[in-house]
């Protein structure tokens, strides 16, 4: 772990809550499994900042995560931070943190994992199949964009883009997962249920029998049923309800 300063003096009291959220956010992944060692990113935008982002500084592993080891970028991926924390910052990573923010700018939040389930799907031909009421969120509104190698080349930004289109969701072919949100907590709620779709599409294969699948109609229904469940604001409670899984961390991660 760093030793540097916190920058909780540095900063107003809606970025530091928002480097908390954030933190939390990725204590959340290692909660739920869902990381790589010290890859794969969440970013958010900095309030009433343009095109500032926090991203975690390359080298904390999720777990360990706290306020005080985001780093504030510009959208080149450039040190902006008041209290000069150090990088480094996963620069390949925020290539494509970097395309889908400058597009989109209701993307306020976007988080990319490498989990086994989702590089297995990532993998796999016909990608997320509708067989599961998690799967079915994501019915006709998720994206593909095809795997270009590690994320080093801009030129690729713009098919990213183009790729993942409005939708909040994308598997990159054979690498893993994309998830935005208007939030951090609504683009929690697109990865966990993402990759629970993944995980048992994994399961479902491996077990060797055939595959039911719901008529177009109940997975039309079911899609928009999911979207007004975003809309009531649902994944709010979601997000609370997973916050209180990581209570006894509070201190530690908003520091």
């Amino acid at each position: 772990m760093s030793n540097i300063a916190s920058p909780h003096a540095f900063v107003s009291t809606t970025e530091w809550s928002v480097r908390c959220e954030l933190a939390a956010f990725y204590r959340l992944l290692a909660h739920f499994r869902m990381t790589d060692l010290i890859d794969t990113h969440i970013s958010v935008r900095v309030p009433s900042a343009k095109d500032l982002f926090f991203i975690n500084r390359y080298g904390v592993l999720f777990h360990e995560m706290k306020a005080s080891d985001l780093v504030k970028i510009d959208i080149n991926g450039d040190l902006v931070d008041e209290c000069h924390n150090a990088g480094p910052i996963n620069k390949a990573g925020f290539n494509i943190h970097s395309a889908i923010h400058g597009a989109r700018h209701d993307a306020v939040c976007i988080v990319h994992t490498h989990t086994s389930a989702g590089m297995a799907v990532s993998a796999q031909e016909e990608g997320l199949l509708p067989i599961t009421q998690h799967a079915l969120k994501f019915y006709d509104c998720l994206s593909y964009h095809d795997y270009e190698g590690i994320a080093l080349n801009p030129a690729e930004c713009p098919r990213l883009v183009a790729d993942l289109g409005s939708n909040m969701a994308m598997i990159l072919r054979n690498h893993g997962l994309l998830a935005v949100g208007g939030s951090v907590a609504e683009a929690f709620n697109q990865i966990y249920f993402l990759e629970r779709a993944c995980q048992a599409q994994v399961a479902a294969l491996a077990g060797g029998q055939p595959l039911r699948y719901p008529s177009k109609h109940i997975c039309e229904l079911t899609a928009k049923q999911s979207a007004d469940e975003i809309r009531d604001n649902l994944h709010l409670l979601a997000w609370e309800s997973a916050l209180r899984l990581i209570d006894d961390q509070k201190s530690e991660y908003c520091s």
